[in-house]
């Protein structure tokens, strides 16, 4: 199998960990993302979309970081993606939910702005998104904090899923926001509990490197 990534994405992170958790035997080709590696004809050739992650095993070609999760917990017959009908509908639910109105409301107008994501975006427009993003993300990171998590240790429950890998890489972006999850304590928690993963600190280094990038000027400023 070979995987096309780039540690810095949001959506590339959760496969990286879940590959490193399983101790899987997976290529890794970097594909940069800050140089516009996704954009280059050879890339394109691979994967039309210009996107990351894409995974290629065989004759199969993947796109979308929550579909390439499921297969390979499926591939490997991890609990990750239990078999179970019910079980396996609320991680599909959660998966889902991550990637629709969590992402479009914390990732996309909260967080991605603050290193000029949509590509190319003015400054007053990424101020205003940001302020949007931050008046309305706090209805889903309450529903995230009181209704999926609650007192239980996992999004789907008593054991971690791949729900979880992909939540975790949309809730630890709030970082380029330097946003304030303190009043969320069931999300602090669940991030403790994912950012304790024997290959956490490796995987999310690169991304760590650039909120440092990001943030140090601001900082430096204040």
């Amino acid at each position: 199998m070979k995987l096309y990534c780039d540690p810095i994405s949001t959506t590339s992170r959760p496969v990286l960990l879940f590959i490193a958790e399983h101790g899987l035997d997976v290529e890794l080709v970097h594909v940069d993302l800050m140089s516009g590696g996704h954009q280059d004809a050879a890339y394109l050739a691979v994967n039309p979309n210009g996107l990351v992650p894409f995974l290629v095993d065989g004759d199969l070609a993947l796109g979308e970081s929550s579909t390439i999760l499921r297969y390979l917990a499926d591939k490997i017959g991890s609990p990750a993606y239990p078999t179970e009908l019910k079980a396996r509908a609320r991680v599909n639910a959660a998966l889902d939910w991550f990637s629709t109105q969590f992402h479009e409301y914390y990732c996309l107008f909260t967080c991605y702005p603050n290193m000029g994501v949509p590509h190319g975006l003015d400054a007053v427009t990424g101020q205003s998104l940001m302020a949007y993003g931050r008046t309305h993300a706090g209805r889903w990171l309450k529903v995230l904090d009181e209704h999926m998590l609650g007192d239980r240790p996992f999004v789907c429950g008593e054991a971690m899923t791949v729900a979880d890998y992909l939540g975790a890489s949309f809730v630890t972006l709030g970082e380029l926001a330097d946003f304030d999850l303190s009043p969320y304590p069931n999300i602090r928690q669940w991030l403790t509990r994912m950012q304790a993963l024997p290959h956490w600190d490796k995987t999310y280094a690169a991304f760590t490197g650039l909120v440092a990038a990001l943030r140090g000027p601001a900082q430096a400023a204040a």
